[in-house]
């Protein structure tokens, strides 16, 4: 299968987007496309999320739209029906990631510990989400776990901020980070798309010259 890192080997970050009206869905895309970011998860936590899915995914083909907080097989089976390229889930059991490899697309399970870690390497599952980032350790934790677990690799995701970022993507296991800093509220508000493009291609620079 597929990495969730292939998908957009060029995107250092992974926007996260939460969408209450889905009719923002396709110009809010189109800007984080054209500021360098096609990887995009929506969350699904509006009634608005799939339909938003389903509209990145018939208008905009040149994001990866995903879907992300899927918490069931249930979950899983709406976001690839809307047209999700991959699933991001804060957490895992052994029934969401049954589903989650059965759907066909990359998926990323969240973990915050060494033994969430270590059981999925048990299920040959090696990408994974790092969540909440900061609030679980941080860049130190991840390093610490680069030693002894080197087959697995992270999308830390949870109080990153531009500060922040690079130190997480020079990890030798980190291969993109997630975050929504790119999408302040303000701007979303006022559908300020240009903004989003111009800060959508500042965090798109955040990876330049560094090895992921």
């Amino acid at each position: 299968m597929t990495s969730v890192f292939d998908l957009a080997p060029d995107g250092p970050v992974l926007p996260v987007l939460v969408i209450e009206d889905a009719a923002d869905a396709v110009p809010l895309a189109r800007a984080l496309v054209a500021g360098g970011l096609p990887l995009i998860e929506v969350t699904l936590r509006t009634p608005a999320a799939l339909d938003a899915v389903r509209a990145i995914a018939a208008e905009v083909p040149e994001a990866v739209v995903g879907a992300g907080t899927v918490v069931s097989a249930a979950g899983v089976a709406d976001a690839v029906a809307a047209g999700a390229r991959f699933l991001v889930s804060p957490g895992w059991t052994g029934r969401l990631i049954g589903a989650m490899r059965d759907s066909g697309v990359p998926f990323l399970p969240g973990v915050s510990t060494a033994s969430e870690v270590v059981a999925l390497l048990e299920e040959d599952v090696t990408d994974m989400k790092f969540f909440p980032a900061e609030a679980a350790g941080g860049v130190p934790y991840l390093r610490s776990l680069a030693g002894p677990l080197p087959r697995a690799r992270f999308c830390p995701t949870g109080g990153i901020a531009p500060a922040s970022a690079p130190a997480y993507l020079a990890l030798p296991n980190v291969g993109c980070v997630g975050g929504s800093w790119m999408l302040p509220q303000e701007a979303l508000a006022a559908r300020d798309w240009a903004r989003v493009e111009a800060l959508a291609r500042e965090a798109a620079a955040l990876g330049q010259g560094l090895s992921r």
